[in-house]
């Protein structure tokens, strides 16, 4: 059992000193959905704002200077946390976003890696977000390319059987995500980075739910693109982040135009200036990006491998916890292998809105409904779920706490 000082952690996180309902501790279990932020990343936003504020790359006094100094240093700070290069990390508002911008270059650029027509392929997974689904959805619909994807097992993981099949010569894009939102199921990356490499196409991921809790190197990947947010990763909101390859990102067209992502401007034409830049039009979201490096900068000081051991230790106690209460179904595997720290469950005879309404009373923060990923919840037959997801400011008390509120749930509703 590997677990991390949460009382240590819990004190830099002004929120979980907040009473809930009933005047209940603050039980978080959402952190899939956005995560609490400490007061390092608190301060550094208000210190940029009080100290530092100027638009960046457009001023010559101090304070743009430092302003400018400030937002590239953020980016120094994700490029080196994901081993990237520092002019292959583009800064967004989202990893939505980051994603959209991918699927408009293929409309946009539509020549050499980018070109996209009738007959190619584009393959993703029927555990996918919406974010990196429909926007796959909606190019295959502008350029007439056909729409695949690897089903799900019954026991939650990706039904990679008929790889082959999937993965052909007409295989342009193949968009995946790393942690599924819902199951907590890790799918296989480089394995399947390898094989769509193997015909030429450009591998897509989104690692909102991976990148806040483990190790993520993008050499060891293989991928071409991928996509996460600051604000799972106890960063602010507002703030997303884009890294491609240099040589891709050289390729493609920008897909948001005006000012600070120009080279030189006619009254006829123009053109862009070098990635990132090309992709980073207008006065960016610079604060959130000082906040986002803050964010992790504290990560870094405990550790990935710390936090990733803590939040499986997390997970293996909740899954034997949860599967002791009669009536419960977990929705996603059962073991803690090759499986992040969230949590989906329905429980028979209560809506999961009910489950979570009765939770909050207790103070238990959780997510319900369809998280975004409505196939998936027609492949496994419900129309929502509960969803516990954990983080490194939990600890097994929440678990407990999580496990009495259910059964408290059954008994309110006689079930």
């Amino acid at each position: 059992m590997s677990l991390l000082d949460v009382a240590a952690i819990k004190a830099d996180f002004p929120i979980f000193a907040k009473k809930m309902r009933n005047e209940a501790r603050l039980v978080y279990l959402d952190s899939g959905a956005t995560s609490q932020k400490p007061e390092q990343v608190l301060a550094a936003e208000r210190s940029f704002y009080s100290e530092h504020n100027a638009a960046v790359h457009r001023g010559s006094h101090l304070l743009a200077e430092e302003a400018s100094l400030a937002y590239e240093g953020a980016r120094e700070i994700v490029a080196r946390f994901i081993n990237g290069q520092v002019d292959e990390v583009v800064f967004t508002k989202s990893a939505t976003e980051s994603i959209n911008l991918i699927a408009y270059s293929f409309s946009n650029t539509n020549k050499g890696s980018f070109a996209l027509t009738a007959g190619d392929e584009i393959l993703v997974s029927e555990m996918e977000h919406h974010a990196n689904l429909i926007p796959w959805q909606q190019l295959a619909r502008r350029t007439g390319a056909t729409l695949k994807w690897f089903g799900t097992t019954s026991d939650g993981r990706l039904d990679l059987s008929a790889i082959d099949d999937l993965i052909s010569e007409r295989t342009k894009i193949v968009a995946i995500t790393h942690q599924s939102n819902v199951l907590g199921t890790i799918n296989p990356i480089a394995e399947i980075a390898h094989r769509a490499h193997l015909v030429g196409a450009i591998v897509v991921l989104d690692a909102c739910q991976s990148v806040p809790h483990f190790a993520v190197d993008v050499a060891d990947l293989g991928v071409d693109f991928i996509a996460f947010s600051g604000h799972k990763m106890l960063g602010p909101t507002g703030i997303g982040v884009l890294w491609g390859r240099a040589a891709l990102l050289a390729e493609m067209e920008p897909f948001l135009y005006g000012g600070s992502m120009i080279e030189s401007v006619t009254m006829e034409s123009a053109t862009w200036a070098p990635a990132p830049r090309k992709f980073e039009a207008g006065v960016p979201n610079m604060a959130q990006a000082v906040g986002l490096g803050a964010a992790i900068t504290y990560l870094e000081k405990i550790g990935m491998r710390e936090i990733h051991e803590h939040e499986s230790t997390l997970t293996a106690y909740a899954l034997a916890g949860l599967s002791t209460i009669k009536g419960l179904q977990i929705i996603g595997p059962l073991d803690a292998i090759d499986r992040g720290g969230v949590i989906s469950f329905a429980i028979d005879e209560i809506h999961p809105h009910d489950v979570g309404q009765v939770l909050d009373q207790y103070g238990i923060a959780v997510r319900t409904g369809h998280h975004c990923a409505w196939p998936l919840m027609r492949k496994f037959g419900v129309s929502g779920t509960t969803r516990a997801s954990f983080y490194l400011y939990n600890d097994l008390s929440d678990i407990d706490a999580l496990v009495d509120g259910i059964t408290a749930t059954q008994k309110y509703f006689k079930v």
